[in-house]
């Protein structure tokens, strides 16, 4: 089943130096642009990422330093990457948990001013372990009855979540054929950051997900522990949800003088 959409949606997926989200670097980056009068758009950058890359996640990707050593850094590369998707919805496999948090934060490094709030997230992972509860290679066999070559290649890991996206669309009828809908129902429990680490309760309060303070109100506890905030801010925390905890502290010093 073709993707109903009202406006282009990238998908995307990243090869990295590794899984935490504060420290690791992007070394490659696809993105599959989806137009709605069905025209698709694809780009593949090779990335420096100014850091070692570990043997073990060579073995997964296959990309070593001598292969990124010559290439530009994600700053070089940054304004044309959030060009492609600004004032796109975003697509991907573990998107949501991943992909988007570490794109999220090499973008504040190179100090670009990106803007998510007016986009929705398909997380097709999501969609496929509520239906099914599989890998990527194993969706991709399962939904398209193919064969994935090249697994752990960012350009082939892209253009299989956009084909087993379109195919859930065909095997599930209960699934709308809407990247609103499709983002909602593929989303974990809603946050204010992309990590997780602030959450929304069920009156859409921001809440701590982690720690002592979990299930509390943020502005609650940054009122009652001022120091609280400090520590977020010097600990190894994803710069995005630093970012979103000083806009919750600054909306409430707002909110009191006024």
């Amino acid at each position: 089943m073709k993707l109903n959409l009202n406006k282009p949606i990238c998908f995307f997926d990243l090869e990295t130096t590794g899984t935490n989200i504060s420290k690791d670097r992007i070394v490659e980056i696809a993105i599959l642009k989806v137009f709605p009068n069905g025209n698709k758009e694809s780009v593949n950058w090779r990335v420096n990422p100014e850091m070692k890359i570990p043997a073990e996640t060579t073995e997964i990707h296959g990309i070593s330093d001598e292969d990124v050593a010559n290439e530009p850094t994600f700053k070089d590369l940054s304004k044309k990457i959030y060009n492609m998707i600004k004032g796109c919805d975003l697509g991907g496999y573990n998107s949501n948990r991943f992909d988007i948090p570490l794109l999220a934060e090499e973008f504040l490094r190179a100090e670009v001013d990106f803007d998510f709030k007016n986009s929705v997230a398909v997380d097709v992972q999501t969609i496929f372990h509520k239906k099914e509860k599989r890998t990527l290679e194993a969706a991709y066999q399962f939904y398209c009855d193919k064969k994935l070559e090249n697994a752990h290649s960012a350009e082939a890991d892209t253009l299989a979540t956009f084909e087993v996206l379109e195919s859930q669309l065909e095997r599930y009828p209960d699934l709308e054929n809407d990247t609103k809908w499709l983002a909602e129902f593929s989303a974990h429990k809603k946050h204010a950051d992309f990590a997780g680490f602030i959450v929304f309760n069920k009156e859409g309060k921001e809440t701590f997900a982690f720690g002592k303070n979990r299930g509390k109100l943020v502005e609650e506890v940054l009122e009652k522990e001022p120091g609280y905030y400090n520590w977020i801010q010097n600990a190894d925390f994803p710069l995005y949800t630093k970012k979103v905890l000083t806009s919750i502290k600054l909306r409430k010093l707002t909110e009191k003088l006024n």
